[in-house]
């Protein structure tokens, strides 16, 4: 039976991947890989995760299951930082649970959507392309809209025709910062209008945080977010630790849950709980054990924020950097300083991208998207000027 089963496509990234790996030119550069790189081009763990770490191997006395919930210490420690601290719990009408990455985060917030009774999730195209391939696969209907204009701004009016066209029975996915692909995020005022505009039409909102703090800050990052839960009964939320916290690798999120009352909360949080045994029993826990020790120790805390800052500063450096270059050949540079976060999408064509690929060593998505952070001072003047090259 399993010769039934089609050839699928190579993952276009991770084909990239290996590209760039098997590319011997000392000069290349890769700017497809979404992760966050150093002014040397390294992708280093951070000092607070390694603390965490030490104290964890120091004092963690079993190995033994967690459940399906995962590390509820961790969960609730993020709290604070993307619900407010005044409340974070909305009077008990939010809770969470630990997921495998970001991602397992939103197939999960997916799948609770489809068990509640949705059937089409309307988005913004484009988006991170796991999106898509997750709404395909729970056989949930993607309705797009156009995020953003050729003028590197947020489309509002298509937003806004999105909703209007929304139906009983619908969600909507929305970045809560720094969206991937493009890097162009709502502004305060037009987070104002989407809470309300989704608050009127009755739709279920549901919010990706993937990079909270790699925009504007922490707080600001997390203004749209709030924005939504304040207009609305209900909302799912997912979350990712492996940009802030550089846990790639050990896939470190979860889901919140806002019901109208705890009493509806209890009984989507058991829904949750079946899905994720189904799907992957339990979370990994060493990452998230981490991520909550540091919340825990107040000085390990100020490391991580530390940490972040610098992040933070050096990706808005190169959107500054390549915004004041101007024009590299066709391609008009300067929308990138006001957008945030990793990534931001050039018009390039096809043929394009391969030509940077093929003569320059210039490694991106063939969407045209770039993580900012893979320019360091070493290659950004290359970069802009093979760009030139190729776009004039």
């Amino acid at each position: 039976m399993l010769s039934n089963l089609e050839q699928q496509p190579a993952d276009a990234l991770l084909a990239l991947i290996k590209l760039h790996g098997e590319d011997p030119r000392a000069d290349k550069i890769d700017l497809g890989v979404g992760v966050y790189r150093t002014g040397q081009g390294a992708t280093p763990v951070f000092g607070a995760i390694k603390a965490a770490e030490q104290k964890l191997v120091d004092t963690q006395d079993s190995k033994s299951y967690l459940g399906p919930e995962g590390d509820m210490g961790f969960v609730h420690a993020l709290m604070p930082y993307i619900f407010g601290q005044d409340d974070p719990a909305k009077g008990g009408r939010i809770e969470g649970m630990q997921t495998p990455g970001g991602t397992g985060a939103v197939r999960l917030t997916v799948a609770l959507a489809k068990r509640a009774g949705v059937g089409r999730i309307i988005m913004g195209l484009p988006s991170w392309p796991n999106h898509a391939q997750i709404l395909g696969d729970l056989a949930v209907e993607l309705v797009s809209f156009k995020h953003a204009g050729t003028d590197g701004k947020v489309d509002m009016d298509a937003l806004r025709a999105a909703i209007s066209g929304g139906q009983s029975g619908d969600a909507i996915m929305l970045h809560g910062c720094c969206h991937n692909p493009t890097g162009i995020d709502y502004s305060n005022a037009q987070w104002d209008e989407i809470a309300a505009l989704i608050a009127a039409k009755g739709l279920l909102p549901i919010l990706d945080l993937a990079y909270q703090g790699l925009g504007a800050g922490l707080e600001e990052d997390a203004y749209g977010v709030r924005k939504v839960l304040d207009a609305v009964p209900e909302a799912l939320i997912a979350y990712s630790c492996d940009k802030n916290f550089g846990m790639y690798r050990d896939r470190v999120g979860a889901i919140y849950v806002m019901a109208e009352n705890s009493e509806v909360l209890g009984r989507v949080l058991t829904n949750g709980f079946a899905l994720a045994r189904a799907a992957w029993s339990m979370p990994p826990d060493h990452g998230g054990a981490a991520v909550r020790l540091i919340l825990e120790d107040p000085g390990l805390t100020a490391m991580w924020l530390d940490e972040l800052d610098t992040m933070r500063t050096r990706i808005s450096q190169v959107r500054a950097k390549l915004a004041a270059a101007g024009q590299a050949g066709s391609i008009d540079l300067t929308p990138l300083g006001h957008q945030n976060g990793l990534f931001s999408v050039l018009p390039l064509s096809s043929e394009q991208i391969q030509t940077l690929r093929s003569d320059h060593g210039i490694y991106m998505a063939g969407s045209g998207r770039v993580n900012i952070a893979g320019l360091t001072a070493g290659n950004i003047d290359k970069f802009i000027a093979d760009l030139a090259v190729v776009s004039g």
